[in-house]
């Protein structure tokens, strides 16, 4: 234990003295992502806006559902959470197989590369949140007390995201087949987490399983504190906060071991 206190101080620290490289890097990827583009910032925007407005054609008028708030607030509220860890993954899942130079010849921290597709993601979700702020303002919703508990959320959820990007690019540079994959298990957990519709929608025993999806609890987490003015259900919260501080240090610990041998698989 103490052993894997010591490794993890160590990482942290790594991380502290190439704090300047993580920024140049996730300055010059989100330059890179929005090069040549019309419109920019706005795609942080537009995705989420526009299956908002697709899926609540779907639910509101084909097959209505009641979420308890409006839907379309509901569903742009899990969707621009959801579109930040799904994205974090789609970068980072190539982070390592696509910057081979960097990898194999210079030395800094390797988890540099899947951090910056989470920081890049990052600068996207808070674009994507002023028109969140927006659609609150325009059905009426107003911040409360229970607002305070939004960072613990925020937090969470980067930690969640990025073990799962740690793990991401690791499997990819071992197994090439990960990336071919990816996309059909992205779309099966997308609708295995409550983006769309409440968990309870789908039936006590699936809703029993899918519940311990510790995007869940995230999601339903944003949609507490932003718009019911309430906070995230203590137990399932709670068990995804540690879930993913767990995760995280699991994932950080593997990966750092296991960077030795990146060289050999680029």
């Amino acid at each position: 234990m103490t052993h894997l206190t010591a490794d993890l101080r160590e990482m942290v620290e790594e991380q502290i003295r190439y704090r300047e490289l993580l920024y140049q890097m996730t300055r010059r990827d989100l330059l890179l992502r929005y090069k040549q583009t019309v419109m920019g910032f706005g795609w942080a925007i537009f995705m989420p806006l526009i299956n908002t407005v697709v899926f609540s054609v779907i639910f509101t008028r084909v097959a209505p559902i009641d979420v308890g708030m409006p839907y379309p607030l509901f569903a742009f509220c899990g969707l621009l959470a959801w579109n930040f860890s799904a994205s974090s993954f789609r970068f980072a899942l190539t982070s390592l197989t696509s910057n081979t130079n960097l990898v194999t010849k210079v030395y800094f921290p390797r988890e540099i590369f899947p951090a910056t597709s989470v920081l890049v993601s990052l600068v996207d979700f808070a674009v994507g949140s002023t028109v969140l702020v927006g659609l609150m303002v325009y059905y009426g919703v107003r911040p409360s007390a229970s607002l305070a508990a939004l960072p613990l959320v925020v937090l969470v959820h980067l930690m969640f995201t990025m073990s799962v990007c740690l793990l991401l690019s690791m499997a990819n540079l071992f197994y090439r087949d990960v990336k071919y994959l990816f996309d059909v298990l992205l779309t099966v957990w997308m609708f295995g987490t409550a983006v769309l519709y409440p968990i309870a929608n789908m039936g006590p025993r699936m809703a029993a399983v899918l519940q311990w999806n510790p995007l869940t609890p995230i999601i339903d987490g944003y949609r507490a504190v932003l718009i019911r003015g309430t906070f995230p259900e203590p137990t399932l919260f709670l068990t995804a906060s540690l879930t993913s501080a767990a995760l995280l240090a699991i994932s950080w610990l593997v990966f750092h071991r296991a960077e030795f041998q990146f060289a050999e698989n680029v």
